[in-house]
């Protein structure tokens, strides 16, 4: 079962080439998507975040670390607070969180919806979700055919030719650093300028009343520049109520990484912790091989009875096949009764509580894929935002939410 609905709204129109707003049909729109949530129902919106942990249930967006684009993050965190999701992960922005929220506030006067948590991404060194593609259009020659502009996913490239030059280039805000780009270019014109997130900064965002979990992005293979920003964030951890620590698989050593990073969090630790096992970064909207390698990275990680404490969550190559790879694997909501340790039952529950092993998935490319077209297309049609639209300040359009609930079948 999919949750889609759609909600239309008349635009007639005017001599300034403005758009004329239809209050009636506003407030019907709005009255069909209550009664849609109502009658359908998001198994996830009636427990907290952390119970869909333990549950196994736990569903995250992610609209990524390094995009930047407010309209577009708005509106997917509008969508996908009613479809349900536990947790918005974006970029460590004071812009970009007001984005998050200001969408899941709007999802929240359609229909009385839990809030989600809301996590911001950050990054202990280089990192492929930490930059952005760069190129002078005054270098692209005007034959090129263009393929960085195809390939992009987040149509974060645009270019435009004159008789003398091309003029255009990256639209910095919205790309994310999937790379595609790199290796299309048939001059080798485009390079990616890499950045790490500024650890004192980060701490303020963390102080907000609106911002309820970190992710620090690791590569695993050294602990001291993840020891530095652990240190540098401070007493803003305390405010938490979950640290994310996302990371590849390293082979043999990922096990041995994992405990080492939680030693140096455990002293100052008050919140739950998760591990984000980072499959094939940024490539869940390419389709059913992707998925591959984030079910082969849990299954090694669940084996391991050495693991450290905290919930496991699948990231990174994420779609519509994942839930099923998990289930052939038997890794599908399956749960345990023991603990790692004692720090992990009094921070989760009782020794005799069953426990999902993994505790859910995060989806990325594959979730802004499913609404971007849309999105898209109301803001070039009619100028027109769906968060506008939703809340009651504009008109509309059309488009499909799909809930990730564990219990449905995902599109």
């Amino acid at each position: 079962m999919a949750l889609s609905f759609s909600c239309y709204a008349s635009l007639k129109s005017q001599p300034q080439g403005q758009t004329k707003i239809s209050s009636n049909n506003n407030k019907k729109c709005l009255q069909r998507v209550k009664d849609l949530i109502n009658s359908v129902g998001v198994p996830s919106i009636t427990s907290s975040p952390h119970d869909s942990l333990q549950r196994g249930n736990w569903v995250k967006l992610i609209c990524g670390a390094s995009f930047e684009d407010v309209v577009d993050v708005r509106n997917l965190s509008l969508v996908y607070t009613l479809a349900g999701v536990d947790c918005i992960d974006c970029a460590a922005d004071a812009a970009v969180v007001n984005a998050v929220n200001e969408g899941i506030e709007a999802a929240r006067e359609i229909v009385p919806l839990r809030r989600p948590w809301v996590m911001i991404s950050v990054n202990d060194d280089e990192d492929l979700h930490f930059r952005k593609a760069e190129f002078d259009p005054n270098d692209c020659p005007l034959d090129c055919s263009r393929p960085c502009e195809i390939v992009c996913p987040a149509n974060a490239i645009s270019l435009e030719g004159t008789p003398s030059a091309l003029k255009g280039g990256v639209i910095t805000e919205r790309c994310y650093g999937c790379g595609r780009c790199f290796p299309v270019c048939p001059y080798d014109r485009i390079r990616a300028i890499t950045y790490v997130r500024d650890a004192s900064a980060t701490a303020e965002l963390l102080r907000r009343e609106d911002v309820d979990a970190v992710e620090i992005h690791t590569n695993g293979r050294q602990t001291m520049l993840f020891e530095e920003l652990w240190n540098g964030l401070g007493d803003s951890l305390g405010y938490l109520r979950l640290v994310a620590i996302s990371l590849p698989h390293i082979g043999d050593s990922t096990i041995s990484s994992m405990n080492m990073m939680y030693s140096l969090m455990q002293p100052n630790l008050r919140c739950f912790n998760l591990w984000q096992l980072d499959g094939r970064p940024m490539s869940g909207d390419i389709g059913r091989g992707a998925t591959r390698e984030a079910i082969a990275f849990a299954v090694h990680i669940a084996a391991d009875k050495d693991r450290p404490p905290g919930f496991l969550q699948l990231a990174g190559g994420t779609n519509a096949h994942t839930v099923d790879g998990l289930k052939r694997v038997g890794l599908f909501q399956a749960t345990t009764l023991s603990m790692n340790s004692k720090d992990e039952m009094s921070m989760v529950g009782s020794h005799s509580s069953p426990l999902a092993v993994i505790g859910g998935v995060a989806y990325g490319g594959y979730a802004r894929k499913i609404v971007g077209k849309v999105l898209n297309s109301m803001q070039s049609k009619h100028g027109l935002a769906l968060y506008r639209a939703l809340s009651g300040a504009s008109s509309g359009g059309t488009y499909r939410s799909p809930h990730f609930g564990w219990n449905c079948q995902m599109l």
